[in-house]
């Protein structure tokens, strides 16, 4: 199960806000370079930077004496505000080394970790400015990862599919390959006789690692003996990794074709967002019936992006209903609804809301939320949409 994976990654469950400290724009500095390189592992006077593998981004690097310079530039132009940057470091000889991060393109946003295994991760002091990123690791031998957020990588959603494999109702599958040819998986947990549909989607972005930690404890409280109930009415649609050739390739946004897949639910010019629109298409054309959707993300804080109450969707009042009980259970979590509209931006909700007739969230953790508060919240939203849901009678979800 995830449960083991997610508590690894959270074992420092106060990442946030450890030793921050903002710079003037002043307090940057020129580097004079001995060696710099575009390939996928950087050498010089020890030290060794190398980013090849599955979530990694670094697009220049200088090393000069003990100190690191990276440059992280974007996919492509325009893009939201996610530089990403994610590498291994190592040295001949153990030593502290500086390491500074010039972004292009973007300004500073995630905080920098280290984990020697990729899996425990803790947080790092640091100072920064808008464009620059500063802090000291020290090397050794031994590789240690760095990165703007924990590493969820491709494997590791195909490893918390397969984990769910053994539940007799549980199907792991592929939807289909990405414009890169990569898997992407999805996992239908079904009953022969069941026609409600509850859909979950997430990693539209490949930085937003909160939206990932969330939604796995999110659907492995589904898929216990919590679950149990409501899965002999509803069946559901997982598909955890909407973009993995942007996570593979450490992209800040952008699927391989440099387009946000949250903006293409209007146009449908990408097989990504194709594939998932002809997999509901098929579930309605075989008698089913969509009647929730949640999306994963990640923001600069907590929010749930929801449609309007009385945007005529069917039951009016479920959302408004759930997240008033979600905050109760939660007294401590303050619980943030945001309705609104996007009917020409291509937003997966929206389309959700207009094709179906029924209620989609956007579910946004903040970058630097505490990992076991969003641990919490995700098993206590669940909790709470199941009831809302088994509470909501068949016929409410048609409007009668």
């Amino acid at each position: 199960m995830m449960k083991k994976y997610f508590l690894s990654l959270c074992c420092i469950a106060a990442i946030s806000g450890c030793g921050n400290t903002i710079l003037s724009s002043s307090g940057s500095t020129d580097d004079t370079a001995v060696l710099s390189t575009n390939a996928d592992i950087c050498l010089g006077n020890g030290i060794t930077i190398d980013y090849r593998f599955d979530n990694a981004r670094v697009d220049d690097c200088v090393i000069y004496d003990s100190r690191v310079t990276l440059t992280i530039t974007p996919e492509n132009q325009p893009i939201n505000n996610s530089p990403w940057y994610a590498f291994k470091v190592s040295s001949e000889a153990k030593r502290d080394i500086d390491v500074v991060i010039n972004y292009v393109g973007g300004d500073h946003r995630y905080s920098p970790k280290k984990s020697v295994d990729g899996k425990y991760w803790q947080p790092l002091t640091f100072k920064s400015t808008k464009k620059q990123l500063r802090f000291s690791v020290t090397a050794s031998p031994t590789p240690l990862f760095i990165a703007g957020q924990e590493l969820v990588t491709n494997q590791a959603y195909d490893t918390w599919m397969h984990s769910h494999k053994q539940s007799p109702d549980v199907v792991v599958s592929s939807l289909g390959t990405s414009t890169k040819g990569r898997n992407i998986g999805m996992m239908e947990i079904t009953q022969p006789n069941n026609k409600e549909w509850l859909v979950v989607l997430g990693r539209m972005h490949p930085p937003e690692v909160t939206g990932a930690l969330a939604l796995f404890p999110f659907v492995d409280n589904m898929l216990s003996n919590k679950g149990r109930e409501f899965r002999q009415r509803f069946n559901i649609l997982v598909i955890p990794n909407v973009n993995p050739d942007g996570v593979a390739d450490g992209n800040w946004r952008h699927n391989a074709k440099g387009v946000d897949l949250n903006r293409d639910w209007k146009a449908f010019k990408q097989v990504e967002s194709r594939l998932i629109r002809d997999k509901l298409n098929a579930i309605v054309a075989d008698g089913g019936k969509i009647v929730f959707a949640l999306d994963f993300h990640s923001t600069h804080k907590d929010v749930f992006y929801t449609m309007p109450s009385d945007y005529g969707l069917n039951p009016p009042l479920l959302v408004e209903h759930w997240l008033a009980q979600l905050a109760a259970e939660m007294p401590q979590f303050k619980v943030r609804q945001q309705p609104g509209t996007s009917p020409n931006k291509g937003v997966f909700k929206q389309y959700i809301a207009d094709t179906f007739n029924v209620h989609a969230i956007t579910y946004e953790m903040g970058d630097n939320t505490n990992r076991a508060v969003i641990n919490e919240v995700a098993i206590n939203a669940n909790d709470t949409l199941m009831m809302q849901l088994l509470d909501t009678p068949a016929n409410k979800f048609y409007g009668q």
